[in-house]
């Protein structure tokens, strides 16, 4: 009880010195405990099981209130905040069998230590009210989302019409917002984060990736289970069309092409420290023609940035100094044209796996149907399975659109002296820069309420940048529960040669040489 009055005094948790003499306590000392992670918010007193965002989403750093608010004004999943993070409330999931069931199965796929560590949680028995199946409903695995019909396999056009349904929106985004401000341009944004859910969770679109992402789940069982072959859908998915992700890659390489010819400007490159590196660059040989080439990548892949789901990181366009490390490795590792071998290539190995899983299961009992099932499911993974990248990449590049419109507002503020600098902005949630815009415009400028309004401001956004920096120093658990335990998990392999690198590869194969692990890749010295 001692304990608690102090640590609802300091408001925060106290690390608490004491004695105890003539059968009472003295306390020494009490300083705030700045290495627990926050727990997530909840609603209730109920036990809750939370797993985080930043791992499924690779971007374990902190985010800014203005990102975490935008995040959540999107997403449909229960999320809940806890610091700088966001979590998912997978409690409920996990009180029924079925749905325990489908959860393990998908973070079995792409994060066995998450799987792990709910499996630990499980078993205990003691944390997580069982209900029962028919609470749950009926499975829905491998079903197209309600209101979808699952796409055709010999007709990729249909991606073709989301990707222009999505860029026709955003083009009327990039218009209509320019004649928008002050807190017309903050109820615009609301109305338009509806016509982005609206792109983002299509039923058609939902059902066209989902279609894919069935048909590799088929394959990988089936082709191990008729042939022994295992994780036949990595092979048979590489070089697919409008994989927005893969092409980015290529375009990279294509702009080192465009810069291998130039010495003068490789070797400027090679020093590059400015912001303004592109106005500079044009002043040596060949340095238009390098400029070009990186404009044209940033027109069409400027909009993204390592964790780019946070909207208040500075994207390529803003600070395409990111990208040097990048092009100079590709300039030095790869030979002119790198791209179109390596489509290729990958295209090719694709085809020759398709033909060859096809005959061999041509010579089984009943090889004819199996033939013709398998074919149907590598069509789906052909057409669709590229297209998996893409709502991403939509709500990414209307995300940009949103930044920059808001960065001339908070200039405005700025100019006002209601903030001190544009990126204050981003310690502020999406609705109290809305409450604060509507004050600035509603009042005359200097008066006694705008003066207020502008100094509490100004104190939170001080209080939370000094809340950021000790986040920066906190390690997000992959799994948390409501009580503030963090649930570890391992990963379950046997027979591994001592010295091993346990992880989660991104693609299937094995690659022999030397290996560096890059933490951020805008510290990396890439060298040799």
């Amino acid at each position: 009880r001692l304990g608690r009055t102090i640590e609802a005094h300091f408001g925060r948790p106290q690390d608490i010195e004491w004695c105890l003499a003539d059968d009472g306590f003295a306390i020494v000392q009490s300083r705030p405990i700045t290495t627990l992670f926050p727990i997530p918010e909840a609603d209730d007193a109920e036990n809750h099981v939370y797993i985080s965002v930043g791992h499924q989403q690779m971007m374990t750093d902190p985010i800014k209130p203005l990102g975490l608010s935008f995040f959540l004004l999107v997403t449909r999943a229960p999320m809940r905040k806890a610091g700088g993070w966001l979590f998912v409330d997978v409690t409920q999931q996990l009180s029924s069998a079925a749905g325990r069931t489908m959860l393990l199965n998908a973070m079995g796929q792409h994060d066995p230590l998450m799987k792990d560590a709910l499996v630990t949680l499980i078993e205990r028995g003691d944390f997580i009210k069982t209900a029962p199946d028919a609470a749950a409903g009926p499975s829905s695995k491998g079903a197209p989302p309600a209101g979808a019909q699952p796409p055709n396999a010999d007709d990729p056009t249909i991606v073709a019409d989301l990707i222009k349904k999505s860029q026709t929106s955003l083009a009327a985004l990039k218009q209509t917002i320019q004649m928008k401000s002050g807190s017309d341009l903050l109820d615009f944004i609301r109305e338009d984060i509806q016509e982005a859910r609206t792109i983002l969770f299509d039923p058609q679109s939902s059902a066209v990736f989902m279609a894919a992402i069935n048909a590799s789940a088929w394959i990988n069982e089936k082709m191990n289970e008729w042939l022994g072959e295992k994780n036949a859908a990595d092979t048979l998915s590489q070089s697919v069309p409008n994989n927005v992700t893969s092409e980015m890659g290529l375009a990279l390489l294509d702009v080192a092409d465009v810069l291998r010819p130039y010495p003068e400007v490789v070797a400027y490159l090679q020093q590059v420290n400015k912001d303004d590196f592109l106005d500079e660059l044009v002043k040596r040989e060949g340095g238009q023609e390098a400029r070009d080439a990186i404009d044209g990548f940033l027109n069409q892949y400027g909009m993204r940035c390592a964790g780019e789901i946070d909207i208040t990181k500075a994207r390529w366009r803003e600070d395409p100094r990111t990208l040097v490390p990048l092009l100079l490795s590709n300039i030095k590792n790869f030979a002119p044209g790198e791209s179109k071998r390596r489509f290729e290539q990958g295209r090719q190995e694709a085809l020759a796996k398709e033909k060859e899983l096809l005959d061999r299961l041509a010579s089984l009992p009943d090889g004819q149907q199996k033939v013709a099932e398998t074919k149907r499911n590598i069509d789906l993974i052909r057409n669709f399975i590229g297209y998996r990248e893409y709502p991403k990449y939509s709500l990414v590049s209307r995300y940009f659109v949103y930044r920059q419109a808001l960065l001339q507002e908070a200039k405005r503020l700025v100019q006002a002296n209601v903030l001190r600098e544009t990126e204050d902005i981003y310690y502020l949630t999406f609705e109290e820069l809305h409450d604060l815009v509507r004050t600035h415009q509603r009042d005359d400028p200097g008066c006694l309420v705008e003066q207020q309004a502008g100094l509490a401001t100004r104190q939170i956004i001080s209080r939370r940048k000094d809340e950021y920096k000790r986040y920066e120093t906190l390690t997000p658990p992959r799994v948390i529960t409501s009580d503030g335990e963090i649930v570890t998990g391992t990963y379950q392999r046997e027979n591994l040669p001592d010295g091993a690198l346990v992880g989660l590869p991104v693609s299937s194969g094995v690659i022999e040489g030397r290996a560096r692990v890059i933490r951020k890749m805008v510290d990396a010295e890439l060298g040799d």
